[in-house]
């Protein structure tokens, strides 16, 4: 995992606390942000004025998160987020869909990986990937529902953004077997902790991450790394303690790593 980038996700309450989060998460030793809608929204038809505001960073809008759906106007709705995207040199839009999940059938799965299938290789033409974040009561929530989403999915179309709290708030609690199963469409992770129902800052939950990291090790994961936060916590005291818990890990596996290769 000698090439995994970090990255670090927050909402934020006003502008001066955006200030704070663009400015300090190379400090801290990210290398990018992964932006919540509302850090962005209100540039969409100005990404220039969202470069001369904050865009100087490298990294300071490596991804975009987004909600939407994928009826016509969603998809068009999308299509000018991708736009954006290359506008602001955005690598990735994650995309989160806001359908609940009660009563979809297989088959509406299916046609929602055709439909994201085809906006994806739309995005793939100005070098912005779409990569879809599976959420509680979304579509893609139950195990099954991703063996579903990406058996319609075009090869390479479409990535996956696999969030560690959402997949056990979704009952499926075997992350590593996930990141192993779809280990060719993973791109992206928003690492996240949770206990009792909540979210947690990362390493204070009840997810047990040793499996979760030993799988991204064995499956050779060179993607993002995010800590996505959404604790409620102190913006620059969850930075801190997120990039601490994630470094630590892959020092840990690292470690093992060279160990093992010592006793070879």
């Amino acid at each position: 995992m000698k090439n995994v980038k970090l990255a670090f996700s927050k909402p934020t309450a006003d502008p001066e606390e955006q200030r704070l989060l663009f400015s300090r998460f190379r400090e801290a030793g990210y290398d990018g942000l992964q932006l919540k809608a509302g850090q962005y929204q209100r540039y969409l038809r100005n990404p220039d004025g969202f470069l001369e505001e904050w865009g100087s960073e490298p990294g300071a809008a490596s991804a975009l998160i987004a909600g939407g759906r994928l009826d016509p106007e969603g998809s068009a709705a999308l299509r000018d987020l991708i736009a954006f995207a290359r506008a602001v040199g955005s690598e990735r839009i994650v995309f989160c869909h806001g359908v609940p999940r009660e009563g979809r059938t297989p088959e509406e799965i299916r046609e929602y990986a055709r439909i994201l299938s085809d906006l994806g290789e739309e995005a793939l033409t100005s070098g912005v990937r779409l990569s879809l974040h599976h959420h509680y009561n979304q579509p893609v929530m139950h195990r099954e529902d991703f063996d579903v989403f990406f058996g319609a999915a075009k090869e390479g179309a479409v990535g996956l953004t696999v969030d560690t709290a959402h997949l056990v708030k979704s009952g499926v609690t075997d992350i590593a077997e996930l990141l192993r199963s779809f280990r060719s469409v993973v791109d992206n992770l928003h690492l996240k902790d949770i206990a009792e129902g909540e979210f947690r800052v990362l390493g204070h939950g009840e997810i047990d991450f040793a499996p979760v990291f030993a799988a991204l090790r064995e499956i050779r994961y060179e993607g993002w790394l995010c800590a996505d936060e959404e604790s409620g916590a102190d913006l620059l005291g969850a930075m801190g303690s997120c990039h601490r818990y994630i470094t630590s890990r892959l020092d840990e596996r690292q470690g093992e790593a060279h160990g093992d290769e010592t006793r070879r």
